[in-house]
């Protein structure tokens, strides 16, 4: 506000007992009002005035006041001799709070107040608010009294007004907030029936689930009997022997048996699946000779695919020659996977490859062909039992529909994975991969599986399978703690959200625990925390885990570890 240039002079009136302090201060609001200020507005410029008046007369000083229009502002001086040592007190500090701005030059004995007008104020003339101003009274203490009196009533009538409409809206926040509450409470108790009924439906299918291994196996049992009796009835009659029979009744009784043999492998097949759907089909190592099997698989389906535009290849290098594996299971899978690509090949070759990956510590099994391949859509569906992808070809090949499902059930029972890769048009890869650790040892020799699922416990041990010697299963820290005051383990993979004692207070168990305390913790979970326990070595999430990330993970603890 320093420099400010003189505005227009609107009145001005000299300050010397209290009947001026109402004239200045009635003055201040007409002069507010004349220049378009609220009524708020008003009451300020009045209040301020009047408590700088009573300032300057209560040390027994006179002064004199000018009120100016300055362009966008209302600005009123006060002038006092530079004689009377005026200071500064409450007076022009409370003013300040009123005014936009306010200024003190003790030097020259001047105060200066100033307030902004409102943008959209009627347009009057200098000369105009001069004549108002000029045809006020004097003002009496009686007649300012009583326009303080009005305006503390419209004030209070203001608070009364703002305190309804408040309550009002306490009223209205109040409702809300019982109506939201109503809301979730009515969602909690869906939530809870959805839990319910989610639990009833989990139920029932495992129930149907049990039903349908209990139905596989029964009829698997059932049926085997009778098959095997017709297929060693069919090689007495057709082998050596046996009674002269003439063409026709030797091709109809091969028929026979050739129906019968497939029966039978349908029906091992189906058996198998159950077993594996319940985690009973449990493998039996040994080692075997990669090249021969893989040889004998070559001359034994070769004949068979009745087409010589077609190259059966296997290859299986020296450093792939042996490996601990279900000799059984291998060759079903094997068998599986290339009598597929043989019936679903018209032309071109059908190759089979076997190389060991040293990083993840695996063999890998690769059977590629230059077939017809599978529509995009179909990839994840033809590991459906009695899935046939539809099209033209199907009306010339048969099958159950069981050979993919079944090759990556007897996979994962094994530890090992099966993926799928084709497009239409484009022929197929399906790649399997089996544990195989260096020089056929176990890296690890006991881990134990910390986790209230089941399902996810058995996941880890077929990942497993193979990298340790010995796989431990515990539902929650309670039996956790429980087995390894038994059988301490190499590692632990630890769920955090279980039942009865969690992962946190099952790794803070065994941090206090003088035995235990060395053992390396992996936290394997769903949980996303940005602090986990101390003293756990890696963590991983359940989310997509692979079991080349888990291997890798455990080698890495055990590496950190042992340095």
């Amino acid at each position: 506000m320093t420099g400010r240039t003189a505005g227009e002079e609107l009145i001005r009136i000299r300050v010397r007992d209290d009947s001026d302090i109402f004239v200045m201060r009635k003055l201040g609001r007409e002069a507010a009002e004349a220049v378009g200020l609220t009524p708020q507005d008003q009451i300020r410029v009045a209040t301020a005035l009047s408590e700088i008046s009573r300032e300057v007369l209560g040390e027994g000083r006179e002064a004199y006041a000018a009120f100016l229009l300055d362009g966008e502002a209302l600005v009123v001086t006060i002038d006092l001799p530079t004689t009377t040592g005026f200071r500064s007190a409450d007076g022009v500090t409370l003013a300040g709070r009123l005014l936009d701005e306010i200024e003190f030059d003790p030097a020259g004995g001047r105060v200066t107040m100033l307030k902004r007008l409102p943008a959209g104020r009627p347009d009057r003339s200098v000369a105009e608010i001069r004549a108002r101003l000029a045809r006020l009274t004097p003002a009496t203490a009686v007649d300012e009294l009583r326009q303080q009196n009005r305006e503390l009533a419209e004030t209070l009538q203001e608070v009364l007004q703002l305190n309804a409409e408040l309550q009002e809206t306490n009223q209205g926040v109040v409702a809300l907030y019982n109506q939201l509450s109503e809301e979730l409470e009515e969602t909690n108790r869906g939530v809870v029936a959805l839990y319910a009924e989610l639990d009833e439906k989990s139920r029932q299918l495992r129930a149907a689930s049990d039903a349908k291994n209990r139905f596989w196996a029964t009829v698997s049992h059932e049926l085997r009997t009778p098959l095997n009796s017709i297929i060693g009835l069919v090689r007495l009659l057709v082998g050596p022997g046996g009674e002269p029979l003439a063409e026709e009744q030797h091709h109809q009784i091969q028929l026979i048996g050739s129906s019968a043999e497939t029966l039978l492998t349908m029906v091992s097949e189906l058996l198998d699946m159950a077993k594996a759907e319940s985690g009973r089909l449990e493998p039996h190592p040994s080692r075997v000779d990669l090249v021969a099997l893989t040889e004998r698989l070559r001359m034994t389906l070769r004949p068979t695919s009745g087409n010589d535009r077609i190259t059966l290849s296997v290859d299986a290098p020296g450093e792939a020659s042996e490996m601990l594996v279900d000799e059984v299971m291998l060759t079903r899978i094997l068998r599986n996977l290339l009598s597929n690509a043989l019936k679903f090949t018209q032309e071109g070759e059908v190759r089979l490859d076997v190389r060991a990956d040293a990083p993840t510590q695996e063999m890998v099994f690769t059977v590629t062909d230059t077939g017809v391949g599978i529509p995009e859509e179909h990839l994840e569906r033809v590991f459906e039992e009695f899935f046939q992808v539809p099209g033209p070809i199907q009306v010339q090949v048969k099958g159950t529909g069981l050979g993919l499902p079944y090759a990556r059930r007897l996979a994962e029972a094994m530890g090992g994975t099966l993926q799928l890769d084709s497009a239409l048009g484009e022929g197929t890869r399906v790649t399997v991969r089996l544990p195989h650790p260096q020089d056929g040892e176990p890296v690890i020799g006991r881990i134990l599986v910390v986790d209230d699922n089941e399902e996810f416990r058995a996941t880890v041990r077929r990942m497993l399978a193979g990298f340790a010697a010995h796989v431990d299963e515990a539902p929650d820290g309670e039996v956790a703690l429980e087995m390894m005051t038994h059988e301490r383990p190499d590692l632990a993979l630890v769920d955090l959200l279980m039942p009865r004692l969690d992962g946190a207070a099952l790794i803070e168990r065994m941090a206090s625990d003088e035995r235990l305390r060395d053992v390396p913790v992996i936290v394997v979970t769903l949980a996303t925390s940005h602090q986990y326990p101390q003293g756990v070595s890696r963590v991983l999430s359940k989310q997509g885990l692979r079991k080349e990330n888990l291997l890798e993970t455990v080698r890495e603890t055990l590496g950190r570890d042992d340095a």
